[in-house]
């Protein structure tokens, strides 16, 4: 499949409303970093070359699937119109929340993926999973470990990952159902897919998967 320039043009706009960089107390960079990252210029061509690679990934896999353009989506309590029926933009199956974590040092990080309406406790988390104390990772996090701007990570942002270095971990309850949906690197976008096909992608990737329990 091949994209047009245009469609990544809202999803630059809106974030360049927004600030590159939250970091917590122990997540500071001296001044001088900060103004580096926080002007970091991200092209059309780099967004549709991200979101390109997961299309690609797809096909490559013989994996079939259809895409919905929509409005930018930053959050879980977005997906409500991916989720109504009577909307143009209706995306039947499952829809998920996707978390992108750090451990207390910072140098280990972690995907986590639930239904959408589902809570997770870090607390709880971190002795299920064997981490130190688990945090969210901030945006400057994830755009130098995934290449990605807020409200675009899901499993099929891996393909960005290099280094193979993140770990997924997938309730089960997510792989219940006939239909997924994810974002193809970028939020204005969603990619429908069956749960075969989705699966399929998981299985190409060299990634640490695995499938958990979240009723802990």
């Amino acid at each position: 499949m091949e994209i047009e320039p245009e469609c990544v043009n809202s999803y630059l706009k809106k974030f360049d409303e927004m600030e590159l960089i939250v970091m917590s107390n122990d997540d500071k960079l001296n001044e001088n970093n900060n103004e580096n990252v926080s002007q970091n210029q991200v092209s059309n061509a780099q967004m549709l070359e991200r979101e390109q690679r997961v299309y690609d990934m797809l096909d490559e896999l013989g994996v079939k699937y259809n895409v919905i353009e929509h409005n930018p989506l930053y959050t879980a309590d977005d997906l409500i119109c991916l989720k109504d029926p009577s909307q143009e933009s209706y995306c039947r199956g499952n829809h998920c929340k996707n978390l992108f974590l750090r451990n207390a040092k910072g140098n280990k990080y972690y995907l986590i993926v639930v239904k959408d309406d589902r809570q997770v406790n870090l607390k709880e988390l971190k002795n299920r999973i064997g981490s130190t104390n688990l945090s969210f990772a901030s945006p400057e996090r994830l755009y130098k470990v995934l290449g990605l701007l807020p409200g675009s990570v899901n499993p099929f942002s891996l393909v960005n990952d290099e280094s193979h270095g993140v770990e997924l971990y997938i309730d089960s309850e997510v792989l219940n159902g006939e239909n997924m949906n994810f974002h193809p690197n970028i939020n204005t976008k969603t990619v429908n897919l069956t749960l075969d096909g989705f699966k399929e992608f998981l299985n190409s990737l060299e990634n640490s998967i695995e499938i958990i329990d979240f009723d802990f």
